[in-house]
């Protein structure tokens, strides 16, 4: 195990001992081992005090050495936690999810079985040791052992973390190339959980064209999450194939008979199954532990931005509708992560059925093909030149983050005529989350130069990270005011 591995259990395995020995302390103190009294003819006897005494007695006879200070139930509670966490991580079905394995179980009902057993099973032991069992409740005890397992599972891995929040697994799709309908391959648990969106059967699986063509013209129209391809008895692929997947940053799963020979180096790994050697590697930019932690300060920052800006979203939406009727807030089909179509959520500042108008004066604009913007459109409704300037139509666009739609910062979601004008690099841009603001809006937000998009979309996709979104949020309240017409 690398140090980046070994990292992240252990920060998750603290996260754990925390979060669990919180909540078990929390649940003994309010319900299992209240401070109330056990029999009525016996006042101010509690429960605690019996468990206290059982814990001195059993500590003078078994841990002489250990403090009286240290002789509380808390304590044990904690001390209980770390042993049932290092049992847990010693077995594989709770630290390790294969999804290069033949499964066919589309929920999580057995993998929560198998935590709730070895959970308690290990709360019974702890119970009877320590002679709690008879001096809490019954019903209460059995409510407990479902409850401890759910947090386990819901923290297991961040696929399920990652469904709950918004982007489910189930909801993704993937495509495969050569790959028979009847192989045992679909069966692996990395396909049983997606959906299949296109097979594709190439004749000359040696023509890297063909197969990238392919990709991006189903890239384009459709969510696509995965790629799958067959190579049979290949043992390398061309230079221009291998890089366009490497930089397509998406899951990629290459089944061949013989181990393919890279012509980069990059992260992947391998696996021998039925006499086939299937590689995988995944480039997704947002997914797993990063996506859950931009996913949180979108949550926490979207909806204190509602908050701040209620004011705000009462008085545009009085002006608008004064000036021009309803509806104050239109909804935009855009396309958004990995080319899933969204309603974009905006305030009307353009007159009505404007969209009408939109080829008319699209012929007319004299900027990139690629981005449709007028210097002076005359579809704008009086007076909400200043509310675009600020960027105020955008902020219905903090209700398109609580849903997962969009994140704070991120490309511009576009429509998708737009999408059907990008070239193959460019499509890397719907692999992120688009977002309200972003660092074409803090550096250049007015450009009309189509160039100028694509340079800093790509900058910001392959220098991602949590602080660099952090580094634009701060940002973008001061780029407001350098210009005074911002782009679409």
């Amino acid at each position: 195990m690398n140090i980046k591995s070994l990292l992240k259990y252990t920060l998750r395995f603290l996260f754990l001992q925390s979060l669990l020995t919180y909540i078990t302390i929390y649940y003994f103190d309010n319900y299992l081992i209240p401070d109330t009294d056990i029999y009525s003819d016996l006042k101010g006897y509690t429960f605690r005090d019996q468990i206290d005494a059982n814990l001195f007695e059993d500590a003078s006879r078994f841990l002489p050495f250990v403090s009286e200070n240290f002789i509380k139930i808390d304590i044990f509670i904690g001390v209980f936690i770390f042993a049932f966490l290092i049992l847990l991580y010693s077995t594989k079905f709770y630290t390790y999810v294969n999804e290069l394995t033949f499964s066919l179980d589309r929920n999580y009902s057995g993998e929560y079985f198998s935590i709730y057993l070895t959970w308690t099973s290990s709360l019974m032991v702890f119970l009877t040791m320590f002679r709690l069992s008879n001096l809490i409740s019954r019903g209460y005890l059995l409510i407990f052992t479902f409850l401890i397992p759910v947090v386990l599972l819901v923290f297991r891995n961040s696929e399920f973390l990652s469904s709950l929040i918004g982007r489910p697994i189930t909801e993704e799709n993937y495509i495969t190339f050569n790959l028979k309908d009847d192989s045992l391959f679909r069966k692996l648990r990395i396909m049983t959980f997606r959906k299949n969106l296109k097979d594709f059967d190439v004749k000359n699986i040696n023509n890297s064209e063909s197969i990238i063509n392919s990709i991006d013209k189903v890239n384009k129209i459709n969510n696509v999450n995965l790629i799958i391809l067959n190579f049979e008895n290949r043992k390398t692929i061309s230079k221009k194939l291998e890089g366009y997947l490497i930089n397509l940053n998406k899951k990629v799963l290459i089944i061949s008979k013989n181990p393919i020979k890279f012509n980069n180096y990059f992260i992947n790994r391998s696996e021998e199954i039925s006499g086939y050697t299937l590689t995988y590697f995944n480039n997704d930019i947002q997914y797993g532990s990063k996506y859950i932690l931009k996913r949180i300060i979108d949550l926490i920052l979207s909806i204190f931005a509602i908050i701040i800006f209620s004011p705000f979203f009462v008085l545009i939406a009085l002006y608008l509708l004064l000036l021009d009727g309803y509806p104050a807030i239109i909804r935009q089909e855009r396309i958004g992560l990995h080319g899933q179509t969204f309603k974009m959520l905006k305030f009307r500042t353009m007159k009505k059925d404007s969209h009408k108008q939109r080829e008319e004066l699209q012929r007319k604009s004299t900027h990139d093909k690629e981005i449709f913007k007028l210097d002076n459109d005359p579809r704008i409704i009086q007076g909400a030149h200043i509310i675009r300037r600020l960027s105020l139509d955008e902020l219905p666009q903090f209700f398109n983050v609580l849903t997962g739609n969009m994140s704070i910062v991120g490309p511009r979601p576009l429509f998708a005529e737009d999408t059907l004008l990008f070239s193959e690099s460019y499509m890397r841009r719907l692999n992120v989350l688009p977002g309200i603001t972003g660092l074409l809006q803090i550096n250049e937000r007015n450009t009309s130069e189509f160039s100028t998009w694509f340079k800093y979309d790509i900058e910001y996709i392959e220098n991602w990270s949590i602080f660099l979104d952090l580094k634009i949020i701060l940002m973008t309240p001061f780029s407001l005011f350098k210009k005074e017409e911002k782009g679409i």
